[in-house]
């Protein structure tokens, strides 16, 4: 799969995003549907500024989007998002090298 440099960048953040246990955690709570921060809050066991950071940084990421209902703020993940990182990962297949690129790549004769 060809990617652009900024789909790269993109798909970086995401795998960054998503690699953090509190936010994985948020994402997986999310893929039930649209929830409140404070259903968050109580089921992630996770302080008010701790969740805020974390939804922050799922945002930026472009993962999730919000919406605010008067006082409430509701979070739902963006499934466009998730689908891009899915292409990407997919795209991944393990190929067996050669053997002269083999050798080139670890820089000795010995193969």
């Amino acid at each position: 799969m060809q990617t652009s440099p900024l789909q790269l960048d993109l798909t970086l953040l995401r795998l960054q995003a998503l690699g953090e246990e509190t936010r994985f955690a948020i994402v997986c709570e999310l893929a039930g549907g649209e929830r409140c921060v404070c259903e968050l809050q109580a089921d992630l066991a996770s302080a008010q500024s701790r969740l805020s950071f974390h939804l922050r940084k799922l945002k930026e990421a472009g993962l999730i989007a919000d919406r605010r209902d008067g006082r409430w703020v509701y979070y739902r993940l963006v499934p466009d998002a998730l689908e891009e990182l899915q292409l990407a990962l997919g795209s991944l297949e393990p190929r067996e090298p050669d053997e002269l690129h083999q050798r080139e790549a670890c820089g000795c004769d010995t193969h």
